[in-house]
Formats: C-alpha cells, sequence, structure tokens
C-alpha cells in the first residue's frame, strides 16, 4: 500500500515541551489523520536538544513550515523529524510559527518518506 492510498493518524499535542509530552496516553477518536510532506533528518546532538525543548524556534522549521497545512479533508501536512537512521521520530505542524506549534510521536511503523 502506498502513502498515498491511506492516512496514518497521530495524537498531536499543543504546544509541547518535551518528547514525553507527546507519548502519553490518549482516546484514539483524538488522533488526527496525517501525510509527511517532508523528513527532516539531524545528527544525534542536535535531535537530542530539539527533542528536550520543543519550544525553541528551529530553523530546519523556519525553512519548511510552508510546506505544512491542514487540508479540506481534515489531513494534517508535516514534517518528519528524526535521528539520523532512526525509524521513530516527531510530528510537526508548525502552524506558521518556527516551533512545533503542534506535535505528535511518531514510532516509524510504517515507511514514510
Amino acid at each position: 500500500m502506498k502513502m498515498n492510498d491511506f492516512h496514518n493518524t497521530a495524537f498531536f499535542v499543543r504546544h509541547p515541551f518535551r518528547i514525553e509530552d507527546l507519548q502519553k496516553p490518549h482516546l484514539y477518536e483524538q488522533r488526527k489523520s496525517f501525510v509527511v510532506v517532508k523528513t527532516i533528518e539531524l545528527s544525534k546532538i542536535d535531535y537530542e536538544n530539539f527533542i528536550a525543548d520543543l519550544c525553541v524556534d528551529r530553523w530546519f522549521i523556519e525553512e519548511n513550515k510552508r510546506l505544512c497545512c491542514i487540508d479540506d479533508e481534515g489531513v494534517w501536512h508535516c514534517l518528519l523529524v528524526r535521528h539520523c537512521g532512526q525509524p521513530d521520530g516527531v510530528l510537526v505542524m508548525p502552524d506558521g510559527m518556527d516551533y512545533p506549534k503542534y506535535a505528535a510521536y511518531y514510532p516509524g511503523e510504517d515507511d514514510v518518506k
């Protein structure tokens, strides 16, 4: 199945501080459909800095935020930020900001490009 044939879902948190904020229990009904418009791979130290403080403006979000939106069908078009070579990461919906205004933990279950 290709990415365009279905939508993945994730639980997006508004104004998260750290990655732990994204890994809390939630109702399945609170999940949003998403597609990844771009994957950003960071070095280990850059990724650790990113997930330790999600409230900071990031150059890679600033440069790519124009790619992100919520379409007419309610699908969140977001960035996937992850440590280079790792399957999991953070889905980012900047909503016009240079930091993750909304973010979700992505466990890396599917092959997202």
